[in-house]
């Protein structure tokens, strides 16, 4: 674990005022990635989720820099996290009830930062204190190194996933216990 790190959990409101360290880091981790990568459709995403009960925001910052962030929320029942999923799936697989299942929206990093164990203890920072059964979350299938480590931290490959967005592309869907710990170096 890296000397100076500080993990803390923030509510939407409280993480109204980070908007645009948000919004920034968003931005340097996905420049050059394509206009669903834009900045305005970001902004929204991050509206819209933080209306959800339960959103919650855990913040990296080492000596008072921050570093990088993670974020999610329990999937409603009538929730639009599912619009584009390939089938097959087995039955029942995306029903929800405001329990099921905890969605990891976002786990950026700045990219002087990585590969230091940042990632790994901001997820178990949200996803391990989480009471829903499972977790879920969207990795495009070419992100080598997020999919090593979500593969390393017990996440399993469900299937693929094309959100009804504009210019979105196609996803692996991961799941996962949300209870299970991973090792933190």
């Amino acid at each position: 674990m890296i000397e100076g790190l500080q993990l803390r959990h923030h509510s939407a409101d409280e993480a109204k005022g980070m908007l645009d360290q948000l919004v920034d880091l968003y931005l340097e981790v996905y420049a050059g990635g394509g206009e669903f990568y834009s900045e305005d459709r970001y902004r929204r995403q991050l509206d819209l989720h933080m209306q959800r009960a339960g959103w919650e925001l855990v913040t990296a910052s080492v000596d008072g820099a921050f570093v990088g962030y993670i974020y999610g929320f329990p999937l409603p029942p009538e929730t639009r996290w599912w619009d584009g999923i390939h089938e097959p799936v087995p039955p029942g697989f995306t029903d929800e009830d405001g329990t099921r299942t905890f969605a990891i929206s976002e786990l950026l990093v700045h990219a002087a930062w990585r590969r230091q164990g940042i990632a790994a203890a901001l997820h178990n920072e949200l996803v391990t204190a989480r009471p829903e059964p499972r977790a879920t979350l969207l990795v495009r299938p070419e992100n080598a190194a997020a999919q090593t480590a979500y593969r390393s931290w017990g996440w399993a490959k469900a299937t693929k996933l094309r959100p009804n967005w504009e210019n979105a592309p196609t996803f692996d869907v991961l799941v996962r216990a949300p209870a299970d710990r991973i090792e933190l170096d």
